[in-house]
């Protein structure tokens, strides 16, 4: 069966920083630069814009809460919000010292973590309003984030990355004392770092995935390489972690053209993964046999964002200028959402060579 694929109508109008999909719906959260996060409905093709929520500055990242109705955005204008769907009612919750760049929530732990250039993690009880908000400081800027049911883990500049444990975070948090005041500042905390590692790519990292088993991530850096590691400090497990090269295209000269992995997406029922080039090409990934599964079509811009549906039946691509050509301008009608239904076996590992 070969996969179907349609293009979402009504698309944001400058770069797409984040997409994802609703924890059980059909619903696909969308987070631009225009200052907008777009809520679509992808159970039809060309889906429907069902509502947008607009913010003071370029959104960086969006996820969802426990349910299908509750988000949470973040981004240059330092804020961290909630977002109730039904209503459109946002809520700032904390606010740092400069641009957020990632957001993840833990449905396990019901904590949400936000990371901030101001180099800190915030943590929230969006459940428990009285509970302040605790702040981390990270010892370098962090680039992404990414979490498991008990892990977080954080790539920060300088190759630095920290594994936290989620159960430590959330105790942090709720062990503060309770205020009535919403927007008081962050509580210092302090938690020790699960593990410490250097990342095994030499290159800024741009994005870091989590394994949906919590055996390990892969990250991706702006010199086309992706790495695969696992958590288990045993040096037998520590010896399968490994690297390797992608996104990379030949000119006319045969020379390789190297582009950035922006964007690595795990599948949650496979456990292989998905990475998304400054080349326009997206690649399924089998991490564990190292082996690529297949490549699709070349996308006509960057592909800036890659999401799995909740129950693995579909994939997400955003598309939008990487400005990997020079060029600095945003072309009429570049700026795409796809949504490609999968087939049973099309995500499905094929095993050890």
């Amino acid at each position: 069966m070969a996969s179907a694929q349609f293009e979402l109508s009504d698309p944001p109008r400058d770069a797409i920083s984040a997409i994802r999909f609703a924890p059980t719906a059909s619903r696909l959260l969308v987070a631009s630069w225009d200052k907008n996060v777009y809520l679509y409905d992808t159970a039809q093709s060309g889906g429907q814009l069902l509502q947008t929520f607009e913010h003071r500055a370029p959104v960086l990242d969006v996820c969802f809460g426990d349910g299908d109705e509750d988000a949470y955005t973040t981004g240059l204008d330092w804020d961290v919000r909630h977002l109730n769907l039904s209503t459109g009612a946002q809520t700032v919750i904390s606010s740092h010292t400069a641009g957020v760049k990632s957001l993840a929530y833990s449905p396990q732990h019901h904590i949400l973590i936000s990371a901030s250039w101001d180099s800190t993690l915030h943590i929230h009880h969006p459940s428990a309003p009285s509970t302040p908000t605790a702040s981390i400081t990270l010892p370098s800027k962090p680039f992404s984030i990414s979490l498991t049911a008990t892990k977080l883990v954080v790539a920060m500049a300088s190759r630095a990355l920290h594994i936290y444990d989620l159960s430590s975070l959330a105790s942090a948090a709720s062990s503060l004392p309770s205020t009535d005041d919403p927007a008081a500042s962050a509580i210092p905390v302090e938690v020790e770092p699960w593990q410490r590692r250097e990342s095994s790519l030499k290159f800024m990292t741009r994005a870091i995935a989590c394994m949906p088993n919590d055996a390990g991530y892969a990250s991706s850096s702006i010199e086309g390489r992706v790495a695969v590691e696992w958590f288990d400090p045993s040096p037998e497990s520590q010896a399968r972690k490994y690297a390797f090269k992608c996104h990379r295209q030949a000119d006319e000269q045969g020379i390789d053209v190297v582009y950035p992995v922006n964007a690595l997406a795990f599948h949650p029922v496979h456990g292989t993964f998905a990475s998304g080039g400054g080349d326009g090409f997206v690649a399924l990934w089998d991490g564990v046999a190292k082996r690529r599964i297949r490549q699709y079509q070349r996308y006509a811009s960057s592909v800036s964002a890659v999401a799995f549906s909740g129950d693995g039946k579909y994939l997400a691509v955003a598309v939008s200028p990487g400005f990997e050509d020079g060029r600095e301008e945003v072309g009429e009608g570049v700026i795409k959402v796809f949504i490609r239904e999968l087939s049973d076996t099309e995500a499905k590992g094929k095993g050890a060579k």
